[in-house]
């Protein structure tokens, strides 16, 4: 078994246009100086990286990663959930969602627009010697989530024919270059359960570069076995957020949060070790299946600080990394092995 990398961090949630939260030089410093080993970067954020330049040019990337190792700091991925979240898009989310491409962008352009971002994060992957490339999927169904009215009859199917559509010359272009997309399973994208990535695996032919980045807090809110999950996808997983959350039903609020503020929501995000994630056994399960990359941290609470909030998570994954060895603890009971001595132990001689 491999052992897990980390600490790490996501930049996005704690951008802002205020030093040292401002440009990587200066929230790259502040990371390090918590204890972060490795930084995943917004690949839409201007103020973190030129996903073009870093698309194009090699030197660039170089001069990139040498900066960070200057902080003490690796990159861990080059993210594109935004990029992803655009690509399939139902008109009733346009409005909502014109934040995250330029403006004036409709229909075929914006998915041209999109897709063409989420090559420039492949490109920017192999140049950048990086795997995992974690993305949202998009949505053309999620409105219908809830069964009522009733869906009609080959729509699910329809909607997951044309999302594999669109996402399958990526997979195929990330495959050839030796890259895999990491869907986040995540509420607001169609594909956000286990259910739902079989069926989109169904409709790629079961494309090998379509992975997971694994973030048990989406789970939990959905009131979904996190732990099994791994158990069962865990050969797909290619990348892991390290979120908290928690699920407190009551007489008022369940899972739909009653159109409610996250702070009055039954199930809210947390920061690390104040949700209810079993992270003890998340770690154990991730180590077991194999998955060696990062632990990054995904900052999201409606009660601390983003300060706070970073400053416990780098020692609290420090304090869930699993050390591996090829020491068995019983090895001092052992002795050489010995065919012989085998077959009078199972009595065949």
């Amino acid at each position: 078994m491999a052992t897990i990398k980390g600490p790490a961090i996501f930049l996005a949630q704690f951008l802002r246009d205020q030093p040292p939260y401002d440009c990587l030089e200066n929230i790259g410093k502040w990371v390090a100086g918590l204890g972060y080993k490795g930084v995943q970067i917004p690949g839409w954020d201007p103020r973190t990286i030129d996903l073009t330049q870093a698309a194009e040019s090699k030197s660039y990337c170089e001069d990139y990663q040498a900066k960070l190792q200057a902080m003490g700091l690796a990159m861990t991925d080059v993210a594109g959930y935004l990029q992803g979240q655009v690509l399939a898009m139902h008109p009733a989310y346009e409005v909502g969602f014109e934040a995250f491409h330029p403006p004036g962008l409709r229909g075929d352009e914006r998915t041209k627009w999109a897709a063409g971002e989420l090559e420039k994060c492949i490109l920017a992957s192999q140049n950048l010697g990086l795997r995992n490339i974690p993305v949202l999927s998009g949505a053309f169904v999620w409105h219908m989530i809830y069964p009522w009215p009733q869906r009609p009859a080959g729509i699910i199917a329809q909607a997951f024919e044309e999302l594999a559509r669109r996402w399958r010359p990526l997979l195929d272009m990330a495959h050839d270059r030796g890259r895999v997309f990491g869907f986040e399973l995540h509420p607001g994208s169609d594909i956000y359960d286990g259910a739902t990535f079989e069926m989109f695996l169904q409709h790629t032919n079961d494309h090998p570069a379509a992975c997971i980045n694994y973030d048990p807090s989406h789970f939990l809110l959905q009131q979904l076995d996190y732990l099994q999950f791994i158990e069962l996808y865990g050969s797909r997983i290619s990348g892991f957020h390290v979120k908290d959350a928690e699920f407190r039903p009551s007489g008022r609020v369940g899972v739909y949060g009653g159109y409610q503020p996250w702070s009055t929501r039954a199930g809210r995000f947390r920061s690390l070790g104040d949700g209810q994630v079993d992270f003890k056994r998340v770690f154990t399960l991730l180590t077991e299946a194999g998955y060696d990359d990062w632990a990054v941290l995904e900052w999201e609470c409606c009660v601390k600080s983003p300060e706070q909030g970073a400053a416990e998570g780098a020692p609290f994954i420090v304090e869930h990394i699993i050390e591996t060895s090829d020491v068995a603890f019983d090895d001092f009971a052992g002795g050489d092995a010995d065919v012989q001595d085998n077959r009078r132990i199972l009595g065949l001689d």
